[in-house]
């Protein structure tokens, strides 16, 4: 996976070279779709997702997770049918994905949990987290940060609540997107 936040996507502009933010969110993407794709299944093909971020307003990294898996999948299916992995096996494009991926950022802010925090929200959060999970309610990755003040497992699980709610919102919303297509 590639993540690029292109010059003009903040203010003021970024400047053009890579940096270790955008390294570890390249890494947090990969991992994140790699977690549901069946290689084998997929055979000996190379698909690189690059995600650039034209608007930053927070967020950035769990929109890329979750428009990355859409355009994993969009790929995949544009695959020929008539394609073999080895002499025989045709290719199947629904058994590639074990999973789909969806990714959301809560936070605390003035002491209560939020879910898709921009900018401003993301800048003043208490706490800042990054859920990544499975359509089917499955744990990828919790990236989770005290900023400047602590939080108990009441407050832990209140975020998590929260980020499941709307994982599961985005998952109907890739859903709806593919509508007959959708192979999981």
């Amino acid at each position: 996976a590639e993540y690029n936040m292109l010059p003009g996507s903040t203010s003021p502009r970024k400047q053009r070279r890579a940096d270790g933010r955008s390294s570890e969110i390249q890494r947090l993407i990969g991992r994140s779709l790699r977690a549901v794709v069946d290689f084998a299944a997929l055979g000996p093909r190379t698909i690189t997702v690059d995600c650039d971020v034209l608007q930053a307003d927070g967020g950035t990294r769990t929109l890329s997770i979750t428009g990355g898996f859409m355009a994993l999948l969009d790929t995949v299916l544009a695959i020929p049918e008539t394609c073999e992995l080895a002499p025989g096996e045709v290719f199947d494009p629904k058994r590639i994905f074990s999973d789909s991926v969806a990714a959301v950022s809560v936070g605390v802010v003035n002491g209560e949990p939020v879910l898709d925090l921009d900018y401003i929200e993301d800048s003043t959060a208490g706490v800042d987290m990054n859920v990544v999970m499975t359509g089917g309610g499955d744990f990828i990755e919790v990236q989770g940060t005290a900023e400047g003040q602590t939080f108990n497992r009441g407050m832990l699980d209140a975020q998590l609540e929260l980020a499941t709610a709307g994982i599961q919102q985005l998952t109907e919303i890739q859903r709806g997107c593919f509508g007959a297509d959708w192979p999981l």
